[in-house]
C-alpha cells in the first residue's frame, strides 16, 4: 500500500488514528521513534518555531517546505495542516502533496468567522480535484470551527456542514474544542467520520473511541509543552542556580541518531 492508503486505513472507528502534531523535523521524528503510526503537524507549532504567531499567515512556501522536511525525515505517513488554505487551498494542498503529504487539515474559519458551509465546501473540493489531479487518495480532514466559536446549536450546525464537505471530498469532520463524548457519538453517526483534539484533563482514548472517534490529535499541545521546559529551565537557571527541570532531557546521542539523514 501506498503511504497515502496506510494512513487511510488508520482511521478506524473502536481503534483510533492516535496523531501526535510535530512541528519540526527534530520533534517529528522523536514522534515517530516513539511508536506513532502517523506525523501531523501542527500550524501553530511551526509558526512559533519560525518566529510568527498562529494564524497570522504562514504561507504556503514555509508550510511546504516544513512538510517536505518532515516526511523526507520520518519513515510513516505525514499530515499538513495547512490552517484555511492560505488564500488558494487547490494550490496549497498541491504544494504540501507535491512535498510528501498524503493527508491535509483544511479549516472552515478565518479571521474569527465562520465560511458559510456550501464556500467551504467548493474549498474542498477544490483539495480534492487537487489530490486527484496529483493520483494521491489523500485524507481531507474538514475542520470546523463551530465548537471553538460556540456557535449556536453547535452539534447541529456541525452535522449540516458535515453533510457538505462530505458531498465535496472530504474524509473526515474534525471538531476541535469538543469533548461532551454524547455530542461526539451523535456527530459519528452522521455523514463523516469524527476526528477530536484532547489535551490534558480531556476523555481518554479509550472513551474517545467509544463515542466513535476515528482520530484523535493533540494540536499544539507537545510544541507548548516543549517550550514550557525551556521557560521553566531558564527560570531555574536564572533564579536558584540549579538544572533540575532539565533532568528528564533526551540524550544527546539519541537526538543524533534520530536526525542522521535517512538511505
Amino acid at each position: 500500500m501506498s503511504k497515502a492508503e496506510i494512513f487511510a486505513s488508520l482511521h478506524k472507528k473502536g481503534d483510533p488514528l492516535l496523531l501526535p502534531n510535530a512541528w519540526d523535523v527534530a520533534s517529528a521524528v522523536v514522534i515517530a521513534d516513539a511508536g506513532a503510526k502517523a506525523v501531523a503537524t501542527t500550524s501553530a507549532g511551526v509558526a512559533w518555531s519560525l518566529g510568527v504567531p498562529d494564524g497570522a499567515d504562514l504561507g504556503v512556501e514555509r508550510a511546504a517546505a516544513v512538510i517536505e522536511r518532515i516526511a523526507a525525515a520520518v519513515p510513516v505517513p505525514v499530515s499538513a495542516d495547512i490552517e484555511a488554505g492560505y488564500g488558494d487551498v487547490e494550490a496549497t494542498t498541491t504544494a504540501v502533496l507535491q512535498a510528501g503529504a498524503v493527508g491535509v487539515n483544511i479549516e472552515d474559519a478565518s479571521g474569527g468567522g465562520l465560511f458559510d458551509p456550501a464556500e467551504q465546501a467548493d474549498r474542498l473540493a477544490a483539495a480534492r480535484a487537487a489530490a486527484d489531479r496529483l493520483g494521491i487518495p489523500a485524507w481531507i480532514n474538514a475542520r470546523t470551527d463551530v465548537f471553538l466559536l460556540g456557535t449556536d446549536n453547535g452539534v447541529q450546525e456541525a452535522l449540516k456542514r458535515s453533510e457538505a464537505y462530505a458531498a465535496a471530498g472530504a474524509s473526515s469532520l474534525f471538531v476541535p474544542g469538543l469533548t461532551d463524548l454524547a455530542a461526539i457519538a451523535e456527530l459519528a453517526a452522521g455523514p463523516l467520520p469524527i476526528a477530536v483534539m484532547a489535551w490534558a484533563g480531556a476523555p481518554s482514548v479509550a472513551e474517545f473511541a467509544a463515542a466513535g472517534a476515528v482520530r484523535i490529535s493533540l494540536g499544539s499541545a507537545i510544541a507548548q509543552a516543549a517550550y514550557a521546559v525551556a521557560a521553566r529551565s531558564t527560570a531555574e537557571l536564572l533564579s536558584s542556580g540549579t538544572y533540575d527541570k532539565t533532568a528528564d532531557a533526551l540524550q544527546y546521542g539519541d537526538l543524533q541518531r534520530l536526525t542522521r539523514p535517512r538511505t
